[in-house]
């Protein structure tokens, strides 16, 4: 029974794990806990790279909530792609990593800020922890970019 056991644990810690860790951070000769980055090319507008770092404890049954992103311009964007993405005001979910055996999941959702032709994108976890649900945002502006200024934009 405690085999099966730990063999779920395992499985569950390992869901969003893979190809996209690109750094690993001790917090310490004393700790379980290690700050991960995951390296996110978004899947439609290609040119956007995100890094987030969040919080990993390797023996606990849940992850803290806390993350960090930062997005950054690293190829060509185009009206093309500004086409594709969802514009509602709620945008869409382009990067999901379970942080819990307990159906907590860190997600960075993407939306498209018109006025400012900027596309946000918001780090978040799905659970409360400590009275409030731990967030972060960075923005990628179009300017300069072949989508900037397109007609496709507005629409």
């Amino acid at each position: 029974m405690l085999r099966k056991l730990a063999l779920v644990l395992l499985a569950g810690s390992m869901v969003g794990c893979g190809d996209s860790e690109v750094g690993d951070v001790s917090l310490g000769l004393f700790t379980t806990k290690d700050i991960k980055i995951d390296s996110l090319k978004d899947p439609i507008v290609t040119g956007v790279t995100c890094h987030i770092s969040s919080v990993e404890a390797d023996l606990d049954f849940s992850d803290p909530s806390d993350s960090s992103i930062a997005c950054r311009q690293t190829g060509d964007i185009t009206a093309q792609m500004i086409e594709e993405i969802d514009k509602s005001s709620s945008g869409e979910i382009v990067f999901k990593k379970s942080k819990s055996v307990f159906f907590k999941n860190m997600k960075v959702r993407r939306i498209f800020d018109k006025d400012s032709q900027t596309l946000m994108y918001v780090s978040y976890s799905t659970k409360e922890s400590s009275g409030s649900y731990k967030h972060s945002l960075s923005t990628v502006p179009l300017w300069n970019s072949q989508a900037y200024n397109s007609t496709s934009v507005g629409d």
